[in-house]
């Protein structure tokens, strides 16, 4: 399945299948004007936080993010700086969570900087309260990532309500 022309305030899914307790399907958007999009599904991927969280520079866990998508905490420097970072260690894709953990609505608008870099792979934008909450369960089984599918089509899923975050309805 190929996703053409995602605009801004379209939403792309993704599903946590492992650690069982996030077992959910989250919601996220597509930068507004820099990356790939996704042109494969993956129906099982690892989602891996990166080390250190912010992603500005060069990551400890590089090795682990080699063909996977990471997961990155949004502040420190621009959402371009860290989706090329992402791609210079091999990322298939970056999910970006917002750093107010408690933000479980407001999707920001990823732009591009001003450097005229670019960036192939896919950004994602993810509320912050989702990321912590994938980030906390991660931490409490000792898990290096979490095993995902992504995008995910919610319209062939009748559940979807059901398989949305609880906090999402706080």
């Amino acid at each position: 399945c190929v996703y053409p022309g995602l605009r801004i305030h379209e939403y792309l899914y993704f599903q946590v299948l492992s650690p069982g307790d996030i077992r959910y399907i989250f919601t996220a958007t597509p930068a507004k004007d820099f990356g790939g999009v996704f042109n494969t599904r993956y129906d099982q991927i690892h989602l891996v936080p990166a080390d250190p969280p912010e992603a500005c520079g060069e990551l400890n866990n590089g090795v682990f993010i080699q063909d996977q998508i990471a997961l990155v905490e949004r502040g420190g420097c621009s959402f371009l700086s860290k989706t090329r970072v992402i791609q210079e260690h091999g990322g298939r894709a970056v999910i970006i969570a917002d750093n107010a953990y408690d933000n479980d609505s407001f999707y920001i608008e990823m732009i591009q900087d001003s450097t005229r870099r670019t960036a192939d792979i896919p950004a994602l934008f993810l509320l912050g309260r989702d990321g912590y909450m994938i980030r906390r369960s991660l931490e409490q089984h000792g898990l290096p990532w979490a095993v995902i599918s992504i995008p995910v089509n919610v319209t062939s899923i009748p559940t979807y309500e059901m398989m949305q975050p609880p906090w999402t309805f706080w």
